[in-house]
């Protein structure tokens, strides 16, 4: 999977980065290789996925392949 991802100088030094397709999956690093590596991580935690969340009471889940 790629995802296009964009990083923002901050205020306080280094670089907040986003990934645009997937919201609020946010992250920062001091450097750009250090933010590359915490959104990363932020990514697949993001994707990972939740046993049964939000599942009501006799509904299905399903997984599908994009």
């Amino acid at each position: 999977m790629h995802l296009r991802i964009v990083f923002e100088p901050s205020d306080e030094g280094g670089y907040t980065v986003f990934v645009p397709a997937l919201p609020g999956c946010i992250s920062e690093g001091d450097t750009l290789q250090e933010a590359r590596e915490n959104i990363r991580e932020a990514i697949g935690l993001y994707l990972e996925p939740a046993e049964n969340v939000g599942v009501p009471e006799g509904g299905l889940v399903e997984e599908i392949a994009v």
